[in-house]
């Protein structure tokens, strides 16, 4: 009897989960791009109430720098302190694990008028996630599926093998020295 807390703030809304045995057992969300600071601790608090936590499982992206870094931290953060495993998983992979198609790719909003997308066939995914405007994502006769979000138990179903974030983008953010 494995009990997992899955978290998500990969897109703009902030996802957590329990999952025991393969059965979702509690979900609970918070939109909101700006509000994953806020909603996490809140929901993972409402989740873990009379639960002992066995592993996390955290999306890894991609996804916007400051909502990937809090959901990462937290789940890296929690898992240290309870002495249990965290598994890394492709965020776009979880949302793909909901689509029944055999050739397509998932979009979430990036920002900045782009966005993240990958492409799967037969349910796996094909080549790297990127990040482009939406007008150069569209293949021919391969639908394309947005505004959906991770499911919490594919991410619990997945082999979570990815230790890094997945940033498509450089930060934001300049060095003085390199400015």
């Amino acid at each position: 009897m494995t009990i997992t807390l899955a978290i998500d703030t990969s897109t703009s809304r902030t996802s957590v989960g329990i999952i025991k045995d393969g059965a979702l057992i509690w979900k609970g969300f918070r939109d909101g791009a700006t509000a994953h600071g806020r909603a996490l601790p809140a929901l993972v608090q409402e989740a873990i109430i009379g639960r002992q936590v066995d592993e996390v499982v955290v999306g890894m992206g991609p996804g916007p720098f400051t909502g990937l870094r809090i959901g990462i931290a937290f789940a890296r953060s929690f898992a240290l302190a309870c002495n249990i495993p965290v598994r890394g998983i492709c965020s776009l992979d979880a949302i793909a694990a909901q689509v029944n198609e055999k050739d397509f790719i998932v979009t979430v909003d990036a920002r900045r008028k782009e966005v993240y997308w990958a492409r799967y066939r037969d349910g796996i995914r094909v080549g790297q996630p990127a990040v482009s405007f939406p007008a150069d994502v569209g293949i021919e006769s391969v639908p394309i599926f947005s505004d959906l979000y991770p499911d919490l138990l594919a991410m619990a179903a997945l082999s979570g093998n990815i230790t890094e974030p997945i940033y498509l983008r450089h930060p934001d953010a300049v060095a003085t020295v390199d400015r």
